[in-house]
């Protein structure tokens, strides 16, 4: 049974960082891409970034530059470090894992998120 467990998430104040983790479980997700997700209430779950299988990596506007998704394939996880956190980086943080055809990827497996708080 594939599985996807976030951890690391909390409450931060405004400018500080937090590290998110993703643990997978049930296959092996090195030809997979590898992505963050997030959702507040009431809205759409938003894209954050993604890792290829090639290894690199594309990020939304609204993290590039503050966010860094990495990967280490032989423990089977992804990370999101997440620095100079904003009030609205608050939002439930959803781990991905998918299908990699190059320019998109399959949203296969899902995560059951895990909260980040940012206080002004």
């Amino acid at each position: 049974q594939v599985q996807l467990v976030e951890s690391g998430g909390g409450l931060v104040q405004a400018g500080g960082s937090l590290r998110l983790f993703c643990a997978a479980s049930g296959r092996t997700f090195s030809s997979y891409a590898m992505g963050w997700f997030r959702q507040v209430p009431g809205k759409e779950r938003e894209f954050i970034g993604v890792r290829w299988s090639a290894g690199n990596t594309y990020y939304a506007d609204s993290v590039k530059g503050r966010f860094t998704i990495s990967r280490d394939n032989a423990k089977n996880t992804l990370s999101l470090q997440m620095n100079s956190l904003k009030p609205e980086d608050t939002a439930v943080y959803y781990c991905a894992a998918g299908r990699d055809y190059g320019s998109y990827w399959s949203h296969d497996y899902w995560g059951q998120g895990t909260q980040v708080t940012v206080s002004s």
